[in-house]
């Protein structure tokens, strides 16, 4: 990309016959994205930690049925890339709440847990290199330790990682005999946050685990703080004027307007509506 003095005639905002349309070239502060990439993961078999107390009911349940899963946090890790100049690793640790209904036996009423299952993903983008260091003024103090005179390594210098993760589908959960699994012992540090939701620490099974099946959505990019340089038209004045809500509820109520589909469906079928594999004899109007 060839550089363009900020003042140069390329950046005026023309209309026509040399006219400016109210705009102004400004360069403002934003974060880049670098390179991104989505994924559709199932993640099968995710062994699912429970509490102490929670654990006794899993040991003692006949079958297990997941009702919830939910995303509670994410750990991001961004590393160079040894020989491959400008291309970082993206180490992700997502942790999920996972809540199984627990059946004790055949026709009992089951018991709602819920325990905590983690999965660990690592992705390779683009980064770009940016060899310096930037302090500012709302930061904390950072020292750099390293010896090294490129501060490619500095953490100031490395992209920021991002990732966006959708609702996760709860699929499936089984109970696996843990004598027959490789055991393995609860050793992983765990973020505050997560022992805090669980409400305790994870115990280690007795005869027994749950084995969830998730499904998830996501997205992940690496972005950098650059400078660019925009058209600029006006200031985002708000335009409306914030109106006080009256404190008669009457008055409130009576600016509601009255609901007339709720008495009187709509009768009318529109575009769209209309089944194209409908086989019948019925016409539903949709045709000219």
């Amino acid at each position: 990309m060839s550089d363009v003095p900020f003042c140069s005639s390329e950046n005026v905002c023309a209309e026509g016959n040399g006219q400016t349309n109210g705009c102004e070239p400004v360069c403002i502060n934003v974060s880049r994205i670098y390179d991104s990439c989505g994924a559709k993961d199932c993640l099968s078999n995710l062994p699912v930690m429970f509490t102490e107390a929670n654990q006794k009911i899993i040991d003692g349940a006949c079958s297990v049925k997941i009702s919830n899963v939910r995303i509670i946090t994410s750990t991001v890790e961004v590393e160079p890339v040894a020989f491959h100049r400008g291309f970082y690793s993206v180490d992700i640790m997502y942790y999920f709440a996972v809540t199984v209904e627990a059946y004790t036996a055949a026709g009992a009423i089951p018991e709602t847990v819920t325990g905590i299952a983690m999965y660990g993903k690592r992705v390779v983008l683009y980064g770009g290199e940016g060899c310096v260091k930037s302090f500012s003024s709302d930061e904390d103090v950072v020292c750099d330790t390293s010896d090294s005179d490129c501060p490619c390594k500095y953490p100031c210098c490395l992209p920021r990682a991002t990732v966006q993760v959708s609702n996760p589908m709860a699929l499936s959960a089984k109970l696996q005999d843990y004598n027959n699994a490789n055991p393995s012992a609860v050793c992983r540090a765990f973020p505050n946050c997560v022992i805090d939701y669980l409400d305790g620490e994870p115990a280690q099974p007795e005869t027994q685990r749950v084995l969830a099946t998730i499904g998830i959505f996501t997205i992940t990019r690496l972005e950098r703080d650059v400078q660019i340089m925009i058209p600029s038209y006006d200031f985002c004045v708000p335009r409306k004027e914030c109106p006080s809500t009256p404190d008669d509820p009457c008055e409130v109520f009576s600016k509601i307007d009255f609901p007339t589909d709720s008495f009187f469906p709509p009768s009318t079928i529109h575009q769209g509506d209309c089944d194209s594999s409908h086989t019948s004899s019925y016409k539903c109007g949709c045709e000219n």
